[in-house]
């Protein structure tokens, strides 16, 4: 029903914001991610959004970005993911690392995000599996098991979703497990 709101950044207060628009204030809550990207105070601001209408309440939900915004829809979509699990989800992690977790099947990167247990995270890979928007974001190259390894390898290590993929990124596509982990170490180290 309401698809996109453009006004006037009234008010700040994680994770809602109120967008003025021509004198009627829209309460709208936002992912983190949408949230540290928004403009002071006062600024310009439009946000797509996504209504959600139940027995005891109307909320409108605001994103930056059309991948955000879909892959919302596409998390709400599955059984015992609502709305703020969905929002939790997307301020825990990017589209793209949620994407790239969903090819290689890294249920441990989700059940790192709060209110996401062992058996959510197992439904969610299950469940979006080819769904989000064809695994946005996802590296190419990283559906190799060698590479894929690598890549939990430096997570179990304490290195973050995008300091592990970059490193990933730089290594040989043909790399081995052993040979793998001590370039991505070198690398991480400069």
């Amino acid at each position: 029903m309401i698809g996109k709101l453009t006004g006037i950044l009234a008010e700040r207060n994680p994770p809602q914001v109120v967008v003025d628009c021509n004198g009627v204030g829209y309460e709208v809550d936002v992912p983190m991610s949408t949230f540290y990207n928004l403009p002071p105070a006062g600024e310009r601001v439009s946000l797509l959004t996504h209504f959600v209408v139940r027995e005891d309440a109307q909320i409108l939900y605001g994103f930056g970005t059309a991948e955000e915004r879909a892959a919302f829809r596409q998390l709400i979509k599955i059984s015992g993911v609502g709305p703020r699990t969905a929002l939790g989800l997307l301020s825990g992690m990017s589209v793209g690392e949620l994407s790239q977790a969903v090819t290689l099947q890294e249920s441990g990167r989700l059940v790192k995000i709060p209110g996401i247990g062992k058996k959510t995270a197992e439904r969610l890979l299950l469940e979006l599996k080819g769904k989000l928007g064809a695994d946005i974001g996802a590296p190419a190259h990283a559906a190799t098991d060698a590479q894929a390894d690598i890549l939990q390898a430096l997570l179990a290590l304490g290195y973050s979703d995008r300091e592990a993929a970059a490193a990933l990124k730089a290594l040989p596509k043909d790399v081995g497990v052993g040979e793998g982990i001590k370039l991505a170490l070198k690398a991480l180290a400069k």
